[in-house]
């Protein structure tokens, strides 16, 4: 029997024989730890004697948040196709990929052992300024060179029947559109003093409950490019030169803005970390960056349809109509990200590691307000106008 013709869930001893058999250069003896700290999969570093070392990361027929999540290992493929045309395009802010191995749903990548997890960082406000630039470039080429402005129409579709992700989209159509405003699975987690304000706020709006609605609709249905499908600080490892993206195994064709506004939500509750920690400096560099990234994102995508060889592309209003909806959906969908992290299953440790419980509260709070009104206000279509929301919210205001 030729080994790893049969797929089975790796432990550290497997990982570093299977290195041996399939890494060129790694052989001897071999260090492995299991590092994976993120709620699906499997992942490995594996060392040798000199030591080099790669990322082993493997699917397992569950999630590793909650075993009710029984998911097909094909999402190991698709994450690594994702990072393969990711690695096409912007080609230095992705990790390499050495090895795709579909039997055993695994795959082996560059080790990012000079750089650390965003959300790490920002939780202890270090700033970075290189990020608007590189981030911005990263979305603008990934998601505008995969519509059908930029791509073959066959290749499109060829790249929509590729990235059909239906059980990881399950996830996000309930634990970000539906369990947040209408909790039947009964796993959304409120932090304690914050049960009676959220149930007020959120659960009884139907007129959120409305908005979000449609807002799912889109989601299930708007086939626009191909989306990272979760791009927050936790999936960007940095260092003070450069970045590099990760873990696009939600990768699916989806709105443009979904992408965009994961982005403004996950740095908006760093926002709100450093206003509960008074850390001033930190909270205007946030300011800046958010200004900075969208209005790079927005010049660099619209650079790149000026160039499609579409026919219908030479009309400048339709160009500034499709940038103009991307950036309303973004807003949007920032709120409806804020939600569910505050309210569901997935929180981040940007909030639920403030101390103390009424600092947490009250950022909380902030977040679910600033949420709302990105939600249900749709004048909220210009980055400028989500800074003046900010700073709203930064004076207290409250309901």
């Amino acid at each position: 029997m030729v080994m790893y013709s049969k797929y089975f869930l790796m432990n550290e001893e497997d990982v570093k024989s299977y290195v041996q058999v399939k890494i060129k250069g790694f052989s001897g003896t071999l260090h492995s730890d299991e590092i994976g700290d993120g709620n699906l999969n499997y992942v490995f570093r594996v060392k040798n004697e000199q030591g080099d070392s790669v990322i082993v990361k493997q699917a397992g027929p569950q999630a590793r948040i909650s075993e009710d999540f029984v998911l097909s290992t094909d999402r190991n493929r698709i994450e690594t196709e994702a990072l393969i045309i990711e690695g096409e395009l912007t080609p230095s802010l992705v990790p390499e990929i050495l090895l795709f191995d579909e039997v055993m749903s695994c795959c082996v990548m560059e080790d990012l052992k000079d750089f650390e997890i965003m959300r790490k960082q920002m939780n202890v406000f270090k700033t970075y300024d290189h990020f608007a630039e590189l981030i911005s470039t990263f979305m603008a080429e990934n998601l505008i060179r995969t519509t059908d402005f930029l791509l073959d129409p066959k290749k499109k579709k060829e790249y929509q029947k590729r990235f059909i992700n239906p059980e990881l989209c399950e996830i996000t159509e309930h634990l970000v559109y539906t369990e947040p405003y209408i909790d039947f699975k009964k796993q959304n987690i409120l932090t304690a003093g914050n049960e009676e304000w959220i149930h007020s706020f959120v659960y009884k709006d139907t007129a959120l409950h409305l908005e979000v609605a449609k807002r799912k609709i889109q989601f299930l249905t708007e086939a626009q490019a191909l989306l990272h499908g979760d791009l927050h600080t936790g999936s960007i490892f940095i260092n003070d030169e450069t970045l590099k993206v990760i873990d696009p195994e939600f990768a699916f064709y989806g709105p443009i803005g979904y992408d965009v506004g994961n982005l403004i939500a996950n740095l908006t509750f760093a926002w709100a970390r450093g206003l509960a920690y008074k850390e001033d400096e930190f909270v205007s560099w946030i300011e800046e960056t958010l200004l900075s990234t969208i209005q790079l994102f927005h010049k660099k995508a619209r650079n790149i349809l000026a160039a499609s060889t579409e026919q219908f592309a030479v009309y400048s209003a339709l160009l500034d109509d499709y940038m103009e909806q991307i950036s309303r959906d973004a807003f949007a969908i920032a709120g409806i990200e804020m939600n569910r992290r505050i309210i569901g299953l997935a929180k981040v440790t940007d909030i639920t590691s403030i101390e103390p419980i009424d600092a947490r509260i009250t950022a909380e709070r902030r977040c679910l307000n600033i949420a709302k009104e990105c939600i249900l206000n749709k004048e909220i279509s210009h980055i400028q106008d989500y800074i003046k929301l900010l700073q709203k919210y930064k004076n207290g205001v409250l309901i």
